[in-house]
């Protein structure tokens, strides 16, 4: 066995059915007496709602997270944090409203509780990225880790059929990429092996039946593994072109890392024979060749669009993400390739299969 290096992101995690209703207890046992809660605008209600059980400790609601976290929008929520003396910021929703938490952090070392709704797998990293100029910028620090995350499945039984499936693909992007991540360790790929195979086997259950609690159970738990996995090692080609497609598009972040999964797999297929080889175990087919196109079929069967132009691609984005990609690239276990690249992204673009 070659060497490696693990080190465990420190974590509290509470994880089960009606968690959330246990939240104030637990906010208390870690003395925090000025509490903002922060939702998007579409999740206001139900923070207001989080605000009311909190009570007292709760210094009010901040609906104003949006995707990508402009530049902009992370400034107002700092002054905001500032001005009213809060104590811990806590983000309920996805990873919308926890990047934004994890930008007040970054600014003001304020700790943040999460309650994630979605499978993003964003409450579990280091992780922060915000949009300035069309371009998003990524960085981590040990400040924007949250201190505590309650996973409480009740929460996503609102979530709709396509949200589901497209965050959970979200969140088995980072497990995939884990997989062959320049500092990958035998400790995240059994991690990232087992989120690949809980979100595989509960996505399908979820689309076919919102209300299926256990299925619920184990996206959640196949999420908070994929951001373990995420928080721990680093990203490859699948993540810098979805931040390209996010921050000069502003493409929706799940819906692109869904899409794009496929043929980020399909292209580092040669790469990393190891890894190719466990995620086709993992995906049970028998060639690492099939992996994108068995992902793609995965993508079909739970109803999650397949073509970046009906998300918002324009007709010259696979020629321009295919560059920016390739002027400042990311680790990949492969050498970036524009030409190859470009094709894929046309595939992408138009929701052909990968191979």
């Amino acid at each position: 066995m070659q060497q490696f290096h693990y080190k465990a992101l420190p974590v509290d995690v509470h994880f089960g059915v009606s968690k959330s209703s246990e939240v104030k207890d637990i906010l208390i046992q870690y003395g925090y007496q000025k509490v903002l809660v922060i939702t998007t605008s579409g999740q206001e209600e139900a923070g207001r709602q989080l605000a009311k059980e909190l009570q007292e400790i709760c210094a009010g609601v901040y609906p104003h997270a949006v995707m990508h976290v402009p530049v902009e929008v992370a400034d107002k929520a700092v002054e905001f944090a500032k001005d009213n003396d809060i104590d811990c910021c806590l983000g309920l929703g996805g990873g919308s409203t926890i990047g934004l938490a994890k930008i007040i952090a970054l600014k003001t070392h304020l700790p943040i509780v999460a309650i994630p709704t979605t499978y993003a797998g964003s409450e579990m990293t280091p992780i922060y990225g915000f949009t300035e100029n069309n371009l998003k910028t990524t960085g981590k620090d040990n400040h924007v880790l949250p201190k505590v995350v309650i996973y409480d499945p009740n929460l996503n039984l609102t979530l709709p059929a396509k949200i589901s499936a497209c965050s959970g693909m979200n969140a088995m992007a980072h497990a995939v990429e884990a997989l062959y991540a320049k500092d990958k360790n035998p400790i995240i790929s059994l991690m990232a092996i087992e989120s690949i195979k809980a979100l595989q086997s509960s996505l399908p259950v979820i689309v076919g039946d919102l209300t299926n609690i256990s299925a619920r159970q184990k996206a959640s738990y196949g999420a908070w593994l994929a951001g373990v996995c995420l928080g721990s090692v680093g990203m490859a080609i699948h993540h810098k072109i979805c931040h390209v497609l996010g921050g000069t598009f502003n493409l929706p972040h799940a819906q692109a890392h869904a899409i794009t999964l496929a043929y980020s797999v399909h292209y580092n297929r040669h790469a990393d024979i190891e890894a190719m080889d466990r995620l086709a175990e993992a995906f049970g087919v028998s060639s690492c060749e099939e992996v994108g196109l068995v992902i793609y079929r995965l993508n079909q069967s739970l109803g999650i669009d397949l073509a970046l132009k009906d998300i918002g691609l324009p007709k010259e984005g696979p020629a321009e993400v295919a560059r920016i990609v390739c002027d400042s690239p990311y680790y990949n276990p492969r050498e970036y390739n524009y030409n190859e690249l470009e094709k894929l992204l046309i595939k992408a673009y138009l929701g052909l299969p990968p191979v």
